[in-house]
């Protein structure tokens, strides 16, 4: 094929339409360097500014005179290039990780807001093998994604519709160790799809219209799931067995690099159907929250500063916390405004719910963990709510409930108001 037929398809795809500046992940294969001679002369047309990024897995004799060549490459084109190498035990899971972390880092350093690998149809039909052979869930099938976005950096993987002989024979570097059976992918590559190419000559092609069918599928069931409210499960149990198990897969997929084991997964199904209220830690700093018939998926939140989590609020004062303003004496007006009657003797406290936290009700005293469970407050609530603190005593538990210290205070000549505003609405 001509260098402007591979042009024209990326032109034509516009996958880098929103970037101006991009890495590329340099190994100095066939595939990458092809990629690289592309988008080198092809800068002005694409309308990007190419940085080079290339790792030294230090596991060849040939890996640092590679390394070399290619700063002289780099050179000669008059681009940057960054290079690590590769330190610790040596697998290919952890070089994949060592190589995308160090991308992350150039792509924060350089400010490029997309990375570009040469991943190859090739490469895909490999990938959907091995996925099939592992037992992966049918989602994977569909294999590696022309563009992903992770952690804000758009992935970009231009040449996943051409096949290796359809690249120039240009110079790169051979590595003899791709003909060894020592990787997985390796015998994928060597012997297993050459075996079964005897029996189907189209296994290639068979295997990437699976992929695509697969995918076709997938985007068939978000499109039609678009006014389903996942997250209620009332609603979610309204479906049967088979369709709640397809329509969580497809809510999960919009959390990349969750990727949930399908022993994960129905843990997951089982926390939904028998938990009232749980959080569950799943992978990759995600986290499961179920509160009551509702649920949701998402990062754990950084524990707060302890300092900010309690305020000292003193008569004729106003203070901000947790999306509310707090008036002490002075009054506000608003259909939003609610009051909570304490005294003017002594200044106020104003956080959130501490371990072994009582509240005086009707007389007698109730721990607020089993007020929430009563009244099944969700957790999330339970953690946020604003506490009102006076005397050493819960005064109110902001829009929940309020103690007999309050209703005591409203006959007291010293009694004033607290006077709050939701201002986060």
């Amino acid at each position: 094929m001509r260098e402007q037929d591979f042009l024209n398809h990326f032109l034509r795809k516009e996958y880098f339409k929103k970037h101006s500046k991009v890495v590329l992940a340099l190994s100095g294969g066939l595939d990458s360097m092809f990629l690289f001679q592309l988008l080198s002369t092809y800068q002005n047309e694409l309308g990007i500014e190419l940085i080079l990024a290339h790792v030294n897995h230090k596991q060849r004799r040939e890996s640092d005179w590679e390394e070399n060549e290619l700063r002289k490459l780099a050179d000669a084109a008059e681009l940057p290039i960054y290079i690590t190498s590769f330190s610790g035990d040596f697998s290919e899971a952890r070089a994949r990780e060592f190589r995308y972390d160090f991308f992350r880092k150039i792509m924060k350093e350089v400010g490029a807001t997309a990375l570009v690998t040469a991943h190859h149809a090739d490469d895909q039909v490999e990938t959907i093998l091995m996925r099939l052979i592992r037992g992966s869930r049918l989602r994977h099938l569909t294999g590696i994604k022309e563009s992903q976005v992770v952690d804000d950096i758009e992935i970009i993987r231009p040449l996943l519709q051409f096949h290796k002989k359809d690249f120039s024979p240009i110079f790169h570097f051979e590595d003899q160790t791709n003909q060894e059976s020592t990787y997985f992918r390796n015998r994928i590559r060597n012997r297993y799809i050459p075996e079964l190419e005897k029996e189907n000559p189209r296994l290639k092609s068979a295997l990437l219209d699976l992929g695509r069918e697969i995918s076709d599928y997938q985007a068939t069931i978000t499109e039609l799931s678009k006014q389903i409210d996942v997250e209620d499960l009332n609603e979610l149990f309204s479906y049967s067995q088979q369709t709640q198990g397809i329509l969580l897969q497809n809510y999960l997929n919009q959390f990349p690099d969750l990727n949930l084991t399908k022993a994960q997964f129905d843990e997951v199904r089982q926390i939904l159907a028998r938990k009232s209220q749980y959080r569950h830690p799943l992978k990759n700093g995600y986290e499961l929250i179920k509160e009551y018939q509702n649920f949701r998926v998402c990062k754990i939140s950084p524990q707060a500063d302890e300092k900010e989590d309690e305020l000292v609020l003193h008569y004729q004062n106003q203070v901000r916390y947790k999306g509310y303003l707090f008036s002490f004496g002075i009054p506000i007006e608003g259909n939003f405004v609610q009051k909570v009657t304490v005294s003017r003797e002594t200044s106020v406290h104003i956080r959130c719910r501490k371990p072994g936290d009582i509240i005086t009700l009707n007389g007698h005293r109730k721990k607020l963990r089993r007020l929430f469970i009563d009244l099944k407050i969700p957790i999330e609530k339970r953690k946020t709510t604003p506490i009102i603190e006076q005397f050493g005593e819960i005064v109110s538990i902001l829009g929940i409930a309020t103690s007999d210290l309050s209703k005591n205070t409203k006959n007291d000549i010293m009694n004033t108001v607290i006077y709050i505003e939701k201002i986060d609405r």
